[in-house]
This record gives structure tokens, sequence and C-alpha cells, in this order.
């Protein structure tokens, strides 16, 4: 998750494809996919883009976060990567040697000089001027080194390299183009955080550095990213147009943004139920590198109050140690699907299109822990 401008308002990602993606997440073994007779495609070979689709793993509690595996290097090796659509750059823990790493699932990317990245690139110049607005490169001989910090006060320092990557298309061919990528040899994280279940981050971003764009620009994918959650976790997420839902769906342009490549539809109207708050979200932003929904002061404080005035009174509050708002029902809650009787929708109300309203059911807001309802989705982060 990179992180916002002051002032700006975060929704996770998370609530707009549950709202309103209808296609269900493809079994084990399912192939949600167009068949065809199997074949390779060398890098930077011309072909029609088609779609690749990768099965997802992780939820919103406990574990706090999604993540793909995919195959790199060559031969092509296996990473865990944490989907992140709010930051462009794609990178792996890797052995450059290591000055610091986490201990993550698999072992570290070992690069090779032949695939560093010069700073000359023009993928070089994009990503610095994404995460600074400066590059500079005093030699054309130079590598392409970066540091990048996320809003949860982790970073990663490293270098830019090119690598394939073994993507399997809809139309039953194999891709394997050549991408750039971050090699981070020294990576910065919250205290106490040991181990990693990911090996590093895709970064879905609209710049040009980002995956999805590097794909599109080699005729691999169309520029589009979409993914699809299930309530028990987990889901799939896909890169190109062969499996967006047009119908029963809501759409709203994206806004364009002077800071960062973000994917924001721009400012928003905050509905509890079908009652207005009288705020207005000056920007939203859907980053799926956050599990939490973030509100400035201010909407805040008017969802805050609208949640407690519209409870019944079979709910009473629970003072708790580490949350400001919890409740308890009369029963334990067996699931959280129960809470949809005793707590209303969240709207979001999008200037950018007509009608284009964007739902946020109870389940997806709040999570049942010890018998007692939390609400995590909006507000809080997990113990």
């Amino acid at each position: 998750m990179a992180p916002p401008p002051a002032g700006l308002v975060l929704v996770a990602l998370l609530a707009l494809v549950l709202a309103l993606a209808l296609a269900p997440a493809p079994a084990r073994g399912d192939k949600p996919a167009r068949g065809g007779a199997s074949s390779s495609i060398a890098a930077g070979a011309e072909t029609e883009p088609s779609s690749a689709v990768f099965p997802l793993y992780g939820d919103v509690y406990p574990h706090g976060l999604y993540y793909v595996a995919m195959n790199i290097g060559n031969p092509p090796k296996p990473y865990f990567l944490d989907v992140d659509s709010g930051s462009d750059l794609t990178w792996l823990q890797c052995d450059a040697p290591c000055r610091s790493c986490n201990e993550v699932p698999h072992p570290l990317y070992r690069p090779t000089k032949s695939k560093l990245v010069p700073c000359v690139h023009r993928l070089c110049a994009s990503l610095h001027n994404g995460l600074t607005g400066k590059h500079r490169c005093d030699s054309p001989h130079e590598q392409c080194d970066y540091v990048i910090k996320y809003a949860d006060q982790g970073s990663s320092t490293g270098v830019l390299i090119n690598d394939s990557f073994a993507l399997r298309l809809t139309n039953g061919s194999v891709a394997r183009p050549s991408v750039a990528f971050g090699c981070g040899y020294d990576q910065q994280v919250r205290s106490g955080d040991l181990s990693s279940p990911t090996d590093g981050v895709l970064g879905l971003g609209t710049g040009s550095v980002s995956l999805l764009s590097q794909l599109k620009q080699r005729g691999v994918t169309k520029n589009v990213v979409g993914h699809c959650l299930s309530l028990r976790g987990g889901g799939f997420l896909f890169f190109g147009d062969d499996l967006v839902p047009y119908q029963r769906a809501t759409w709203t342009p994206m806004a364009r943004s002077a800071f960062r490549n973000y994917y924001s539809p721009g400012s928003a109207s905050l509905y509890f139920g079908d009652r207005s708050l009288g705020v207005r979200l000056a920007k939203v932003v859907f980053d799926s590198g956050s599990s939490f929904t973030y509100f400035a002061a201010k909407p805040y404080q008017a969802l805050v109050t609208a949640l407690k005035d519209g409870l019944s009174r079979t709910l009473e509050e629970e003072p708790d140690t580490s949350l400001p708002l919890c409740w308890k029902g009369q029963e334990p809650f067996k699931s959280v699907l129960d809470v949809r009787k005793e707590f209303k929708s969240l709207v979001l109300n999008f200037a950018s299109g007509k009608k284009t309203l964007m739902e946020i059911p109870p389940e997806n807001y709040l999570i049942v822990t010890v018998n007692i309802a939390y609400p995590d989705g909006l507000f809080y982060q997990r113990r």
C-alpha cells in the first residue's frame, strides 16, 4: 500500500468487489476461462492479447492480506506476491546479497548482473518519477536503484532487474514476457514481524512500471485488472477483459490523480442505509494493499453516530481493550451474516457517474470474533 496524500480517503478494494462482482470464485481444478490448444509464446512475440487468471489466497481477517503465486525466472520458480493496486512496483526479496530480509515462504530470488536495468532506461525514470518526482542518472552504466516506502512504515530498498514471468493464458497458451521488477535486498518492517507470508509485492498501479502496464505494452493482456473474493477467503485475480462481469455491475470512470497512480473514481457522498450522512469524501481510492477502510475525522464521526443511532435494543456496547467500538447480541453471532438484521449497509454515491452506487453490506465491514461483532473493515486493525 503506497502512502496517501494528506487528507485522502482510502476505501479497501475488497469492499468494491464483494459488493459488485458476481462471478463465483473457481474451485480447485476448475478452469474459469476459454479452452484451447496449449502453446508457448516467447518474450516479445506478436500475438493477440488474451487474459490470465490466478487463484487468490488469504482473507481480510485474520490474515489481513490477499496474495497470488507467480512463476518467475528461467527456469520459473514460484513466489507469493501481496496484491497491491495502490503501488506500481512489483518486487521480490532477493539475495543480491540480502542486507535485511524477512523469513519468506520460498528461497530468495538470486539475480545476475546481465539482468540489471540501467538507470537510463525509461522504466527506471518512470519508477523514480512515481516515487519521488525526480530521476537522476549520472552514467548510462549505472544500475537503477530504488527505495519504496509504504503507509504501514515498511519499506524496500533494491535494484530494478529484468526476468521472465510465466503466465498461462485463457486461450491455452503460455506467455513468458521479460518484465522489469524490483530485487529487494533491504526490507524494513514493523518490529516483531520476523517472518512474512509472501515473498514480495505485486504492483498493479497505473504507472508504466507496473506489471499490468508492462504486460499490456508487450501485447500479452489488455490493460484491465479485476478480482472476485469469497466471504470464506480466497478468490481469483485476472488480467485482461475476458472475465469482466458486464451484467449486473456498476461502472464509474476513474479520475486522473496528480499525486500518484491511484485507482480513484473521485469524490463520493456517504450514506448509511438510505440516509445521507451529509458529508462528502473528497477523494476515494481503491487500494487492495490495504485490508481496511479509512475515513477522515468528519465522515468517521458521522458514521459512528449513525451506527449507534441505528442499533436495536437487542445489542449492547461491550468494552474492549483494543477496539473503541464493539457490541454484543443477546445470543452469540454464529456467522458474520447474522449481523445483517442488526446493521445497515454503507453506501458510497460517486459524483463521477450517474447513479453510481457502491453498497458495502454489514458483513463486509464487520467481523465476528469471540461471539462479539467488531467494526473491523471500516475503522480498525485486527488484534
